[in-house]
């Protein structure tokens, strides 16, 4: 069973260097989620330190599912928008390691997400994700809905143009206004 949990920034700190593991698994799976190959741990590393900083400052709600003590997978809330979007939120980044894929915990880590977001006053949050990966498929199974395709807008990390796809999904029972 895994555990699904919102880290604070002193647990996101001391945890940076299994949440570098994930990232650089995922990126040598092929995962186009920003960059390129060869990327290990090490590479990984600013990247976690910069979402660090963001979980202090209260920009960014960092969710990790561990195992056994051992962080599994992670995705993120990006909580800071622009003065006229005050009910909208990011989702970024949900990276399950390939070993632990399967086993449900892409849907607990969004369910996790999507119910803090809405907790914290968001209504609608917004995702993209590289068209025609196993992700795409998941985001429609967790009711998220598909807006439309933009070709070639991102590289996989072997340097092969990616489209992505943007979803959207209302949370917190809020309909449209």
């Amino acid at each position: 069973m895994s555990d699904i949990r919102l880290f604070d920034t002193n647990e996101a700190r001391a945890r940076i260097g299994e949440l570098a593991e994930v990232l650089a698994d995922c990126v040598t799976d092929g995962a186009s989620v920003g960059f390129m190959a060869p990327f290990g741990p090490a590479d990984a590393l600013p990247f976690w330190e910069g979402v660090v900083a963001a979980v202090a400052e209260g920009a960014v709600l960092l969710f990790a599912a561990e195992r056994e003590g051992r962080i599994v997978g992670t995705v993120q809330i990006g909580m800071s928008q622009m003065p006229n979007q005050p009910h909208r939120a990011d989702v970024k980044k949900l990276l399950v390691r390939t070993d632990e894929r399967g086993r449900g915990l892409a849907r607990a880590l969004m369910a996790a997400a999507e119910a803090e977001a809405a907790r914290r006053g968001k209504t609608v949050l917004v995702l993209d994700t590289a068209t025609g990966s196993p992700a795409e498929s998941i985001y429609g199974r967790l009711g998220w809905q598909r807006v439309g395709v933009i070709p070639d807008y991102a590289l996989y990390p072997d340097g092969r143009y990616c489209g992505t796809t943007l979803f959207y999904k209302r949370v917190g029972g809020q309909e449209a206004h």
